[in-house]
């Protein structure tokens, strides 16, 4: 569902004109609301309180209505609007206000295109009805974008065809936790790369919350990328056999990634490390085999050539000797019986 802003009765994706005065709430915003709500009350809200029922209302459903496009990643912005068979005509994508995208159709078909950062739509849309447009590499700075599709016939121009909400986001990196050097009772949680801003969460004994004031966050976008990195930092007492756990939240995405430290992850830690002992057991008998093999091989390749090289003069001079008998012997002589 797309709640839209309404100015004295007609509906805009981009309202130009002032905002309504307080008690002055057009009737088709309030049919909304109620139509949202499933039935007309019979005391009807008036005022700032069904104005502020709007403003959380559209926060709420935003996030629904928009493509979510991965950082660096191409995003396809869906649009097949009913435009019929037309000529002579020209379709806009607008990101607000600003041109995107723009192609124009004459009567014999030819088509000419002008685009910003080589965005695109399919090269058969005026046929297939696909107006989709394409970003070759969603960024940061496109997130929360609303891109709309116009069409262009002469001095006229339609409604928005299509409009179409972006969000970006990037997903954030397994965080670092770790106590902090020098302190008994601070622990150190770090993440890096993601977008947009995260929300940290700290836990001990996998339920129970930190007391209030115990944890510091930091979150810092870099001056390129804009993806940002994150550092939480918890200052409390526990024992040795508490946990602690950090928790990093992608709003956009809602990725959770969870690290726990403390006596339930030394047994992780010390499965791990025999795990990785085991593998590398395995590697090197593997190894030692695999040389084995090819040893062996060796030796017998060595001893085939030396036995053809013991058995080659041999058999010359069994030949030499036999030719030298048969040329002593006497030759048989003929008789008459």
């Amino acid at each position: 569902m797309r709640v839209e802003c309404a100015n004295n009765g007609r509906v805009s994706l981009f309202p130009t004109e002032k905002p309504v005065a307080v008690g002055a709430v057009p009737r088709s915003l309030y049919a909304l609301l109620c139509a949202r709500e499933g039935a007309m009350p019979a005391t009807p809200w008036r005022g700032a309180a069904l104005l502020l029922y709007c403003v959380c209302l559209c926060a709420a459903l935003e996030p629904r209505d928009c493509i979510l496009g991965e950082v660096g990643e191409p995003v396809l912005l869906p649009c097949h609007p009913n435009f019929g068979r037309l000529l002579n005509f020209s379709v806009e994508w607008r990101n607000h206000d600003k041109a995107v995208f723009r192609s124009l159709w004459d009567g014999d078909g030819n088509v000419e295109t002008w685009s910003v950062n080589y965005a695109r739509i399919p090269t058969d849309a005026a046929t297939s009805g696909n107006f989709s447009l394409e970003l070759p590499s969603a960024q940061p700075k496109h997130d929360r974008s609303r891109y709309s599709l116009f069409l262009l016939s002469g001095e006229n121009q339609s409604a928005p065809a299509c409009t179409r909400c972006l969000r970006v986001a990037a997903s954030f990196r397994i965080p670092e936790v770790r106590k902090e050097e020098g302190t008994e009772w601070s622990y150190l949680c770090r993440s890096y790369g993601g977008y947009p801003e995260p929300a940290v969460y700290w836990l001990i004994n996998d339920g129970r919350q930190p007391p209030n004031g115990s944890v510091r966050t930091w979150a810092q976008a870099l001056p390129d990328s804009h993806l940002y990195n994150v550092t939480s930092q918890l200052t409390v007492n526990v024992s040795k056999d508490d946990t602690v756990s950090c928790t990093i939240k992608n709003p956009s995405t809602n990725e959770t990634l969870t690290v726990k430290l403390g006596a339930s992850s030394s047994g992780s830690r010390a499965s791990q490390g025999m795990w990785i002992f085991s593998t590398v057991l395995c590697v090197v008998v593997a190894i030692m085999v695999l040389s084995g093999i090819y040893y062996q091989i060796h030796l017998d390749k060595i001893s085939k050539m030396r036995k053809k090289e013991y058995e080659e003069p041999r058999r010359g001079r069994r030949y030499q000797y036999k030719q030298a008998t048969e040329g002593m012997m006497p030759e048989p002589k003929e008789t008459d019986v």
